[in-house]
């Protein structure tokens, strides 16, 4: 058998660019079904855990995929709003914990998510330097976002202006970094954190300029007892410090305040169900169940992975019947060499054992390799799911 496993080696040796191109071939046959279902199940996995994390999701009635996808991956969307009084509703309506949620705004591209301080307890959010967003205008980072802006606690970053060619609307906002989350592999690596508050000053809703009685009275278009009526061109602050913060003020009613959904978490299913009941039968609002969404959307993509492993199977079949081909033809330029091993007294099963060993061979190289380009790209693709 050494002798056989001697020749093998020596036949692949002295045909090295057949080899090496057989091997690849049948390498890259293999990964690419292999590495599509290794990737599929990942993200199964990740998908289902953030979903199974958010137990109900509440927002304005419409596309209950939109709904889902913005609360728990930050996805834009034209979705109507929900108002902060649905909010005060909610949490008086049961023992479920509920945190509002605001995603309307951007930063440098990157989600602004105000919510309560809440968010960061409920997801597992640690902070690895600074601390959480308290006050109006202040952010907190997540993990990539931070590294790939190279910012950090006490820097600051401008918001996203929504209409850059309207003067009408709020000017970008000057927000100071307060600190910086911990990675955690989920969206919330990639988005700025923020208090509610912050979202109704960039929403124009809520603003802060100078007293009354410290106006230029070139600004000054009436003046009474009760009210002080300026121009528009007073200009309102677009940083938010410790000197005006208390001049942001609200005009309106604070209970009609926009928010874009409402995490609600409830302590036993028999409350989600009876929340969610609840919501749903009032029609002014739509309760969700993230899992029951993300498992219709995935059902959808795993009818269509099937007919693409349908098409990895035939091209491992392909590439299969090419090979054995490629073997039987250099079998037959090999019949001389074969031939004096039955001459030499070799037994009559050392033609076949020497092909089959050399096939082994290539085989296994090709699986090895097969396997190395599988974790290598699965290393090198980003996760799909925290860039969601």
């Amino acid at each position: 058998m050494k002798g056989l496993l001697y020749l093998s080696w020596r036949h692949v040796c002295a045909h090295p660019a057949r080899t090496l191109l057989l091997g690849l071939c049948i390498a890259l046959a293999l990964w690419v079904p292999w590495t599509a279902s290794e990737l599929a199940t990942r993200y199964d996995a990740d998908l289902r855990s953030r979903a199974a994390a958010t137990p109900l999701v509440v927002g304005a009635p419409g596309n209950r995929y939109d709904l889902t996808l913005s609360a728990l991956y930050f996805r834009p969307t034209e979705l109507d709003t929900v108002t902060y009084r649905d909010f005060e509703d909610l949490s008086k309506a049961g023992p479920a914990l509920c945190i509002p949620l605001h995603l309307r705004f951007t930063a440098r591209g990157a989600p602004i998510v105000a919510t309560s301080i809440e968010y960061a307890e409920f997801r597992g959010l640690a902070l690895a330097s600074g601390r959480d967003p308290l006050r109006i205008g202040e952010v907190t980072l997540g993990a990539t976002l931070a590294e790939e802006l190279g910012l950090g606690t006490g820097d600051t970053i401008y918001s996203d202006p929504t209409e850059l060619y309207d003067i009408a609307r709020p000017p970008a906002l000057k927000m100071r970094i307060a600190g910086v989350y911990a990675p955690s592999a989920t969206p919330d690596d990639r988005a700025l954190f923020c208090d509610i508050r912050t979202a109704w000053v960039l929403e124009g809703i809520a603003h802060g300029h100078a007293e009354p009685d410290d106006i230029d009275e070139e600004l000054v278009l009436s003046r009474t007892e009760e009210s002080v009526s300026v121009s528009g061109a007073l200009i309102e602050y677009a940083e938010v410090t410790a000197d005006n913060e208390a001049s942001f003020h609200y005009h309106g009613d604070t209970s009609l305040l926009p928010l874009s959904a409402v995490i609600a978490v409830p302590p036993t299913t028999k409350d989600a169900t009876l929340l969610k009941s609840g919501v749903n039968a009032r029609r002014t609002a739509l309760a969700v169940t993230p899992t029951a969404v993300i498992d219709d959307l995935l059902g959808v993509v795993f009818r269509i992975k099937r007919f693409f492993d349908l098409v990895g199977t035939f091209l491992v079949g392909t590439t299969a019947a090419l090979v054995a081909l490629v073997f039987l033809l250099a079998t037959r330029l090999r019949t001389a060499e074969l031939r004096t091993l039955d001459r030499m007294g070799a037994p009559r099963r050392a033609a076949m054992t020497l092909v089959g060993v050399e096939i082994a061979g290539v085989l296994g190289f090709a699986v090895a390799l097969a396997f190395g380009l599988t974790k290598a790209t699965l290393w090198l693709l980003p996760n799909l799911v925290a860039s969601f």
